[in-house]
Parts: C-alpha cells; structure tokens; sequence
C-alpha cells in the first residue's frame, strides 16, 4: 500500500492515528497488539461499509516495523466529544445526534461477517485470558445464554469520542466490537461509557450524563418506546457492556468500580 507514515493525528488506547497518503490515515496498532485484532477490525470494518452502512471505506492493509495498521480515508472535523467539551454544541443537540446514529445501525442489516454477541464473548481471548475476572466471566457468559440472541446490527462502542462531525454529516469510526445483537446492548454500552467511565474521569462530570441522558430519550422517541421501556430493555445487558468497557484497559480505580458493579448486577439477575 503506497503511502508514507507522518503525523499522529491521533491516538486511543490501542493504536494511533497518522497521516498517511493525500486524504487518507493509517490506524497503526502499538506495539504488542497482536495482528488478528488489525484483521479483524478491517474484516468489522469492510463488512458494515459493503452492507451500505455508516462505517469507512477500508483501503488497504499494512504492516510497518512489526506493526499492524488499516488505511482509511481521512474524515476532516472534530470529535462529537470535542464539540461538546468546548460548548460548540449543546449537551442536548450531542445527545440527539448519537441517537439518529444508533438508529442508523440499527437500522443496517447485519453482513453475515459479524458474530452473534455469545460467539464474540466465547470466543473473546480477553474473557479467558486475564483481562476480567474468572468468576465475572463466568457469570457474563451463563448471563448471555439466558438472554434473547437478537438479530440486528451493533457497533458496541458508540460514543460521542468515535464520531466524526465532518463537512458531509457525523461519521462513526471504530468498528472492531461489531456484534449481532438487540439494539439494547449499544445503548447499554452508551449509558455505562457516559455515566459511569466518563464521569470519573471528565473534567465536567454533568456532562456525559446529559449526553447520555438526552441520547437515551431521544432514541426512545424515535422508536416510539417509552423511556421507561427502554431503561428495561437495556438493563439486562448493562453487565456485558461493563464487562467490554474493561476490555478497554481503564485505571485501576476504574476498573474496581466496575468489577463491584458487575458483580452485583450479575448478582441482582440471577
């Protein structure tokens, strides 16, 4: 793939972003990322944009002094999250764009590529490899078997740091938890990412919660569910969203609150 590494333009917990080519980025994976996860998010990534929905075109694959990165075109504009940091937009207006974004995928047919949400736990290194603990596991995965499988499409990891405002509309970015599943884990996933994760660490605590807060109301009123329905709808799926955000590496503070957390829910259901 022809291109040249420049600038970081980016970064998250487990790549970073550069310039690559004329309008194109590299996601380069760091060091000790294994390559199957640069594959799969390109496989995550490829699907939804072949299915006609909201995720970046693929461009290529490259490996680069034993790292592995996804070339993607380059979306120019801010975060959602830089948006609502520097008071560009309002809490409310974040919160309604993240819903018409959920209902987007949600509204995309899942590609035959992405797995069903207990495959893609069962077979999660991170389950079995240390990351969560044995007892959490184990319960999160007797928790999945009870639940209905779903059949729709989720990105599990929509939040207002992975969309893109740019010149053309929002674009979301980060595909690799894609997952077949009710509609109800990606809002679960919204609510313990904002109100949970984000309030510890936010300089302004109000808010994500009142991204999440207005997100959560105004997809209920696209749905036309009552707000009370959703909150149980998604309350059953609050646990395996907890357990995806400590795949994420948080702080050891973090991730004691959410253990505690996952083991009385886990506890409360059974």
């Amino acid at each position: 793939m022809c291109g040249v590494l420049g600038e970081k333009v980016g970064e998250g917990v487990f790549a970073d972003i550069h310039a690559w080519a004329p309008g194109q980025v590299v996601k380069l994976f760091k060091a000790g990322i294994p390559r199957r996860v640069s594959r799969w998010e390109a496989r995550m990534t490829r699907a939804v944009f072949a299915a006609g929905g909201p995720a970046p075109e693929v461009l290529g694959e490259v490996s680069l002094d034993g790292r592995c990165g996804i070339v993607l075109p380059r979306l120019e504009g801010p975060t959602l999250l830089q948006l609502t940091k520097s008071g560009a937009i309002t809490f409310e207006r974040a919160g309604a764009i993240l819903a018409s974004l959920f209902l987007t995928v949600h509204n995309t047919p899942p590609p035959p590529d992405v797995l069903p949400l207990r495959d893609l736990m069962n077979g999660s290194s991170l389950l079995s490899g240390g990351a969560v603990p044995r007892h959490i596991a184990t319960g999160i995965l007797a928790l999945i078997e009870r639940l209905r499988p779903g059949d729709g499409l989720c990105h599990g990891d929509l939040h207002p740091d992975n969309v893109m405002i740019t010149a053309d509309g929002p674009r979301i970015i980060d595909w690799s938890v894609a997952v077949r599943a009710p509609a109800a884990l990606d809002l679960a996933r919204c609510h313990v990412m904002l109100s949970e994760v984000a309030v510890q660490v936010a300089d302004n605590p109000q808010r994500p919660r009142a991204v999440n807060t207005a997100a959560q109301s105004e997809y209920a009123r696209l749905t036309g569910m009552s707000e009370a329905a959703l909150t149980a709808a998604i309350e059953p799926y609050l646990p395996i969203a907890r357990v995806q955000a400590l795949f994420g590496r948080p702080s050891p503070t973090l991730r004691d609150m959410l253990v505690r957390l996952l083991e009385a829910s886990l506890r409360s259901q059974g």
